[in-house]
């Protein structure tokens, strides 16, 4: 673990990205402290320009509302919908490609093919299909995103599995009257989950994303304030009111690229290779 953290902090690129994280993380966990009422509220006249007024820094949107407060409580919506949403994924995804990769034959070819008839759809286009059908909310959001992300899991997480469950230890563990699962659960999924880990920052960042664009077309919750959802509501002023969508969409694009050097950082960091170089 110390050689992880030596290795995650010495990297730049992950250092910048945890840094980026950790104030987007703040912002959505304290950020709601500092604006009690609803971001939803009209405090001031509409197309307020930034840095006007010190009450609303970033300038009010064409309701009159604050673009500052609903930045802050947009993070806490995308943030924790990339964050459920992936785990969700994970929660699918990594127990069908640990028993397709482990058992393999008609149990692979059936798994296999079930993920491919998920992944033959665009993830865009299903997700948006899954969220009107479902009618748009927050856990139709999750559930939308969770479904359209856990096939590349599942491959992955079976692609480590072949390739592990060949080893002495596996074959000591099969020897020894162990069952599957016991098998599956403490010998072969800690040991593949280096690259699990790296995708799920990605996946986090790419959940954001979706959730940014379904929100843009109008699929986001109504009673929720999100950054997709701020900048499609400013997409029709941009020219007049340009603070209503940039500065949403430059936290977008921060959370999403800080997650990304995370990514990096962390596969540098669970890289054996480098590990053992002390890179």
């Amino acid at each position: 673990m110390k050689q992880f953290w030596k290795l995650m902090l010495r990297n730049p690129s992950g250092l910048i990205g945890l840094t980026i994280l950790v104030i987007a993380i703040v912002i959505a966990v304290f950020g709601p402290l500092m604006f009690p009422n609803s971001p939803l509220r009209m405090v001031q006249r509409p197309f307020l320009p930034p840095f006007t007024l010190s009450a609303v820094p970033l300038g009010t949107d064409a309701l009159g509302r604050d673009v500052f407060a609903g930045i802050i409580y947009g993070a806490r919506v995308s943030l924790l919908v990339g964050l459920v949403s992936t785990l969700a994924a994970l929660a699918v995804g990594v127990p069908l490609g640990a028993i397709a990769g482990y058992f393999g034959g008609r149990i692979d070819d059936a798994l296999m093919r079930f993920t491919e008839f998920f992944q033959t759809i665009p993830s865009f286009a299903l997700a948006i299909v899954l969220v009107a059908v479902l009618r748009p909310s927050i856990y139709s959001i999750v559930a939308s995103i969770a479904i359209v992300s856990w096939p590349p899991v599942a491959r992955l997480v079976r692609g480590e599995v072949l390739s592990l469950r060949t080893r002495e230890y596996v074959q000591a563990a099969i020897v020894t009257g162990q069952t599957s699962g016991w098998i599956i659960w403490h010998e072969i999924l800690p040991n593949a989950l280096s690259p699990v880990v790296v995708l799920a920052s990605l996946m986090v960042a790419t959940a954001i994303l979706l959730e940014s664009s379904l929100s843009f077309l109008g699929l986001g919750d109504p009673n929720l304030i999100s950054w997709g959802y701020m900048v499609g509501a400013g997409r029709t002023v941009i020219r007049q009111a340009w603070w209503i969508t940039v500065f949403p969409g430059l936290a977008i694009l921060m959370s999403v690229l800080g997650l990304n050097l995370v990514g990096e950082g962390l596969n540098d960091a669970l890289n054996p290779r480098l590990a053992r170089d002390g890179r």
